[in-house]
């Protein structure tokens, strides 16, 4: 497989998992985006941490949550649980924030 393939694949996977995501963001109430991953969720706890050492550090529980990775077989997930000192930025939805484009960049799609 050539480079050119490999860049030709991703493409299609990201355009592929960009059209789901398309389809499920209505479904959902909360955007929850972490260091290494972006979820769509409607069930979402932030708890606030303590390591010994002092540091602080979020602890993030989502159940039946969607998840943005193109190379996931599956991406709707009962659980999650991310433990991490990175920032965790959590976003609840307004209908408004539903309104998607189409392929075509026109406005359609209003979940």
């Amino acid at each position: 497989m050539s480079a050119e393939d490999l860049e030709k694949y991703e493409a299609e996977m990201e355009l592929q998992l960009y059209r789901e995501y398309r389809d499920v963001v209505g479904l959902f109430t909360h955007v929850v985006e972490t260091e290494r991953r972006f979820y769509l969720t409607n069930d979402v706890d932030l708890k606030v941490r303590a390591a010994e050492n002092g540091e602080v550090f979020f602890e993030v529980t989502m159940h039946d949550a969607w998840v943005w990775d193109m190379y996931r077989p599956a991406r709707f997930v009962k659980n999650v649980r991310v433990v991490t000192f990175k920032d965790v930025n959590i976003e609840e939805l307004a209908k408004s924030d539903l309104e998607l484009p189409d392929e075509n960049g026109k406005p359609g799609f209003s979940g």
